[in-house]
């Protein structure tokens, strides 16, 4: 069993690579959805074991072994090792539990400020101006969803780019990107290998809004120059958003204007193998804390008596 719940704690460890690797060979919206799935799998399999582990350590104590109705010992690997990784587990789940109850707390007041913030500005349609020294633009979602711009950066594109920029934001909101973007976040406070994902996540994201507004405009130059106008522009100043609240300014944008510059990558089959990778290490992950917690649930109603050893 010891054995079965390690490997989730140990295959987050190999999807930095893998997931960067998936951006470079993948088309960014593959990319995104293979990527977000597998951080999801692989942090939900990684508190499932620690869970595991901090009751298998219960109940090894003798009060707890009590109102578990255990009649016989639970048959585990040796106290040295069962309870120190009980006790590391413990302190791994309140660490996990605290860094993401102030994530929580801190991208909830982001969120409605910059809610009252785009509600105090005009509105056209789902485009909304807000009156600031600060150039900045962002997909903000929400019933209903708002593309929020500063009078600053219209002020520093033309109106051609400017269409590149709102078509960029629109495409976040219609792909449901803050969901990707959540979902990160919450990963990333699960295992701390996860957290480099985070970034490439986020750029997954950036860059399939890049196309979707390429496409949409039908002028992938003129993308990629509102795109760098903008992050110039926005370098020195943000609003006050949530992090989930996606803008074409984020990301390593050099990277980004580079690749709406080149051809679009067609299909390859080193993309299939990275995805086959991901889907693999997803499905190990999952299997093995499955079967893990199984196992401890088939020793726990041997020692409580209901089956044979």
């Amino acid at each position: 069993m010891t054995l079965l719940l390690l490997l989730p704690l140990l295959l987050p460890f190999a999807l930095p690579a893998l997931a960067r690797r998936a951006l470079d060979r993948l088309a960014p919206v593959v990319a995104l959805w293979a990527v977000t799935v597998c951080a999801v799998v692989l942090a939900g399999s990684s508190l499932a074991a620690l869970g595991a582990f901090v009751l298998t350590g219960l109940l090894k104590v003798p009060l707890f072994a009590a109102l578990g109705e255990l009649v016989r010992p639970l048959r585990t690997a040796s106290d040295l090792v069962v309870l120190p990784a009980a006790a590391t587990s413990v302190g791994a789940l309140a660490v996990c539990g605290w860094t993401l109850v102030r994530s929580v707390l801190r991208q909830t007041r982001a969120f409605r400020a910059a809610r009252s913030e785009a509600g105090r500005g005009p509105a056209a349609g789902d485009l909304c101006v807000v009156d600031s020294p600060r150039p900045d633009a962002y997909a903000l979602p929400g019933r209903p969803h708002r593309i929020v711009v500063t009078t600053a950066m219209l002020r520093s594109l033309d109106a051609p780019e400017r269409e590149a920029l709102f078509a960029h934001e629109r495409a976040h909101n219609e792909g449901g990107h803050h969901y990707f973007l959540a979902a990160a976040e919450l990963a990333a406070h699960c295992h701390p290998a996860l957290r480099p994902v985070r970034e490439t996540i986020r750029l997954a994201a950036e860059r399939a809004a890049d196309e979707a507004a390429a496409a949409s405009v039908g002028d992938r130059r003129l993308t990629a120059r509102a795109i760098a106008r903008a992050a110039l522009a926005g370098q020195a100043a943000r609003s006050e958003r949530p992090d989930f609240a996606a803008a074409a300014t984020t990301g390593p944008v050099p990277q980004r204007v580079q690749a709406l510059l080149a051809a679009p990558r067609a299909a390859h089959r080193t993309g299939r193998r990275i995805a086959a990778l991901l889907l693999a290490c997803a499905a190990v992950s999952c299997v093995a804390s499955v079967t893990g917690m199984a196992d401890f649930h088939h020793r726990v109603e041997v020692a409580q008596g209901d089956e044979n050893p």
